[in-house]
């Protein structure tokens, strides 16, 4: 990326990241971790390529247990991201300006406001 002066890096972080979970202190820290990362990556390796996160909230592929339905209860819109939801995030941050660098899109349907 850097001999072609240009490039696009999406880290996929966590809503661990950015709320403490206390259950889940070695996770949160990881997250954060990648986040902290990400913003440390975007001022180290501009001008050239932009650096950014999307931080997936309750993404409920197959069964919820009990847990992950509060969590979905909790949420503002009400129901579980999607797989695809994720995905146009990180599609944003591939086609998004270049002087967008630096972010982390919660893709949580409002849960971290809570």
């Amino acid at each position: 990326m850097h001999h072609a002066s240009s490039g696009r890096i999406v880290n996929i972080s966590s809503l661990g990241g950015i709320c403490p979970w206390a259950e889940h202190v070695h996770y949160c820290a990881s997250k954060a971790g990648l986040i902290m990362m990400t913003k440390a990556l975007s001022k180290a390796l501009a001008p050239e390529i932009a650096v950014n996160s999307v931080a997936p909230g309750v993404i409920a592929f197959d069964d919820v247990d009990q847990r992950t339905q509060q969590m979905i209860e909790a949420t503002p819109m009400r129901r579980a991201g999607s797989a695809d939801e994720i995905a146009e995030a990180v599609y944003f941050f591939l086609t998004a300006p270049d002087f967008i660098t630096g972010q982390v899109i919660a893709v949580d349907g409002g849960l971290s406001q809570r």
